[in-house]
């Protein structure tokens, strides 16, 4: 029989670990983390995080992975209504501006043109199956689903914490967070809108 006193320690390392190295390399980027940070402040050692990971790269990796895997859950797509979509991503991006800082990351140490992950498929068909759907019914505008997709993720991000422009908190003023929702919101919806609209 297991002890699971120890299987619940190695839990709780492990989630110590995640958490911790989630604000290392949001933080510092992949580069600039160090591993010595990590284990002293999740009150580990690197064999153990080395056991749990294989590598600095594999935990980043694991990091990155369910970070996106976090917002897709937490911000499900509504292809009907994309304004909406955009304005709870906005909101994502306040409460967690370190994981659209870890997608920041990735993307300037990793990969600089293309995909942003190897896989883009397994985030995303799911979401461009229904814009696909609300095209076929008349609801968004004619275009590549993607493109579309990528546009509503890009305008949402416009306040985002890797804005080049303006970097919203969630410290500031409800106003100006009710000013820009009704701005974004009647963006997306007027560039999504069918082309007769």
């Amino acid at each position: 029989m297991p002890d699971l006193s120890l299987t619940s320690r190695g839990a709780a390392t492990h989630k110590r670990i995640l958490e911790v190295a989630t604000q290392e390399f949001a933080e510092h980027g992949i580069a600039g983390a160090r591993i010595e940070r990590i284990v002293a402040a999740a009150r580990t050692n690197k064999a153990q995080l080395y056991a749990y990971f294989g590598s600095k790269e594999g935990l980043f990796d694991a990091i990155f992975l369910g970070s996106l895997e976090r917002i897709v859950n937490v911000v499900p797509i509504d292809a009907t209504d994309l304004a909406d979509w955009a304005v709870r991503l906005y909101d994502e991006y306040l409460r967690r501006p370190d994981l659209i800082r870890l997608a920041t990351w990735a993307r300037l140490e990793r990969h600089p043109a293309g995909h942003l992950v190897a896989d883009p498929d397994r985030l995303d068909d799911g979401k461009l199956r229904a814009i696909a759907e609300a095209q076929a019914t008349g609801l968004v505008r004619e275009g590549d689903p993607f493109d579309l997709m990528a546009m509503v993720i890009a305008m949402s991000m416009a306040w985002s914490p890797v804005s080049n422009v303006y970097a919203a908190t969630a410290e500031e003023p409800s106003e100006l967070h009710e000013r820009r929702r009704a701005l974004l919101r009647e963006s997306v919806r007027r560039a999504m809108a069918p082309d007769n609209r």
